[in-house]
């Protein structure tokens, strides 16, 4: 196990996943511009607070959302900066919430899982391309996760760039390292994950959003099995947060859940451990059957 290589996918991690939060916003800034624009309704005051931050590229510079005060280097240091300021703003004091530290923490440790978890061989530059690219598609699901959890929305770009990235995932399995690539399976893990939420939105059950991000996923587990196990990852997740707000009586027909996140958080497990969790629910399945008909 080479220490070196598992803190340094720690500190990228959290270093994106700082990037990836400082991405929502700037996002989120630019669809209320848009949606003003256009005329639809939006709130003035997060307009207001957040419009600064469209800016030209050579102008962007981290600052206090509350305060807009320019943030210095030793305010942006992932983790440690939020535990040391006890996650408020060094100059205004305001809350910075605990998106920010949770995405840095998150994100650093799907990188450093991947690598210890990771289904194939990493021994030559070939091989480094799927991994690198599946770390690159974890960078923009932790924004479509974050933004999705805030505003419940999975904004139509990233979810076409998260698609991008796994037809790129799967030809570099298949042209650069040889992989097999079985098509029924990969039609079927896109059927369950793209179409059935696609056919969902038909019916108003979840956004239209949330199918074309299953494509996306599908097309990184190549597998209906593993696409299966997501689905069903992800409404189990979902039934642990419903399922409280159903007994304290928080749960009425108005309520907005987004689903992005559980499908998100389902498909890194599926990713990197579904085929042991298949087999292992499959084989203790099997043993008690065996014993039940003995």
């Amino acid at each position: 196990m080479n220490i070196l290589l598992i803190v340094s996918l720690a500190v990228m991690g959290a270093l994106l996943g700082s990037f990836a939060v400082a991405q929502v916003w700037r996002l989120r800034a630019h669809q209320l511009v848009q949606d003003d624009q256009g005329g639809d309704p939006v709130n003035k005051t997060e307009l207001r607070r957040l419009k600064r931050l469209i800016r030209p590229v050579r102008e962007d510079r981290s600052e206090c959302l509350s305060c807009h005060h320019t943030l210095a280097w030793y305010d942006l240091v992932p983790v440690f900066s939020w535990l040391s300021l006890g996650g408020k703003c060094r100059y205004c004091k305001a809350k910075i919430g605990a998106t920010e530290i949770m995405a840095e923490v998150g994100l650093a440790v799907v990188f450093v899982a991947s690598y210890l978890l990771w289904p194939y061989s990493l021994g030559s530059a070939a091989q480094l391309v799927p991994f690198v690219l599946w770390l690159t598609a974890c960078i923009v699901a932790t924004i479509l996760f974050v933004y999705d959890t805030k505003w419940s929305l999975l904004p139509f770009a990233l979810n076409i760039m998260l698609g991008c990235l796994g037809v790129l995932y799967l030809t570099s399995l298949v042209v650069l390292n040889g992989a097999a690539l079985d098509i029924g399976s990969l039609i079927g893990a896109v059927a369950l994950l793209g179409g059935l939420y696609l056919l969902f939105s038909l019916f108003g059950w979840v956004g239209m959003g949330d199918g074309i991000l299953g494509i996306g996923l599908a097309l990184f587990l190549g597998d209906w099995q593993l696409a299966f196990l997501t689905l069903f990852l992800a409404n189990l997740f979902g039934c642990f947060m419903l399922i409280p707000l159903y007994i304290r009586k928080k749960l009425h027909r108005n309520v907005r859940i987004p689903f992005g996140p559980f499908l998100i958080l389902a498909w890194i497990i599926s990713m990197l451990a579904g085929h042991t969790i298949i087999t292992q629910l499959f084989g203790f399945s099997g043993t008690m059957l065996n014993a039940l008909v003995l």
